[in-house]
């Protein structure tokens, strides 16, 4: 007789946590923390990608130096840690670094969603258990082809992840042609969005944007995922991914970006503050 996987509640530091066995997948798992869902693994297939926002943030992966060469990424936020799965079967020989600061979580998915340790040579998945701006400060400089912001302290991304300093340290640890990828929350009229186009402007000389056209168009809140880079980014195959997506997405660069920005100011850490609080049900699960 085959035992149907139960549901697992913890109370971790963000909240409580609950992991929901997926009824049409056998080893699959959501993740949510006080009802806002975190994260989708599937343990057989780690290419397979529930969440929006994780797929775009996956075609950032895809388009990424050379097809499916290793590549050392940073994490900046890890939930359970679907992304770095992605990665290590996409991109066999990766080295990934996972900040997470939630201590509790990352006991959690430990125990029902752990993932191989890295080798003697130092690839794999390293799991840290710290804040994700401390962290990268004290990182190597030119030590990641990719750093990938995804934290949110419940719905909201951190104020100390939002400024020119912190954009900084990004550009600091990243290799050269090495790419930033963010998933970020807003919704009309733009005013977080706005002012993290104008401060990761004043740090890189290239960005691209990708969200749903929805989104964009301000009939509701959302995901949108930040690309940042020093050289230019392939928007040409981004657009392409984004647009054959089972969620289809824009990706929007250059003078319509400029135009997006709209002369926002940017942000310095005395003045940074997290991003909205999302409208109610806008991340609800039924």
């Amino acid at each position: 007789m085959v035992t149907e996987p139960l549901p697992v509640l913890r109370a971790v530091d963000g909240g409580t946590a609950k992991l929901m066995p997926d009824v049409d997948r056998e080893r699959a798992w959501l993740l949510t923390v006080d009802g806002a869902p975190q994260s989708y693994v599937d343990l057989d297939e780690p290419t397979h990608l529930e969440f929006e926002y994780a797929r775009r943030l996956a075609h950032v992966v895809d388009c990424a130096l050379g097809e499916g060469l290793p590549l050392g990424v940073v994490h900046l936020g890890g939930g359970a840690l679907t992304l770095p799965r992605y990665v290590a079967a996409t991109r066999p020989g990766s080295r990934q670094d996972v900040v997470e600061a939630d201590r509790g979580l990352l006991a959690l998915v430990a125990e029902h969603l752990p993932v191989p340790e890295p080798g003697p040579d130092g690839r794999g998945i390293h799991v840290h258990a710290a804040d994700a701006r401390e962290w990268l400060e004290e990182a190597p400089t030119g030590s990641a082809d990719l750093v990938v912001g995804d934290v949110f302290g419940g719905s909201r991304v951190p104020a100390h992840l939002t400024s020119v300093e912190y954009a900084r340290e990004v550009a600091r640890v990243l290799r050269p042609g090495g790419q930033y990828a963010a998933n970020l929350a807003d919704g009309a009229p733009f005013t977080f969005l706005r002012s993290q186009l104008a401060t990761f402007g004043a740090v890189f000389e290239e960005l691209a944007l990708i969200a749903e056209p929805a989104v964009l168009r301000g009939r509701r809140f959302g995901n949108l995922v930040l690309v940042a880079s020093h050289v230019p980014v392939d928007t040409a195959r981004l657009a392409r991914l984004a647009a054959g997506d089972p969620f289809p997405a824009r990706v929007e660069h250059g003078p319509a970006l400029i135009r997006l920005t709209g002369g926002a100011p940017t942000v310095r850490d005395e003045d940074a503050v997290a991003s909205p609080v999302p409208p109610d049900g806008a991340f609800g699960i039924g």
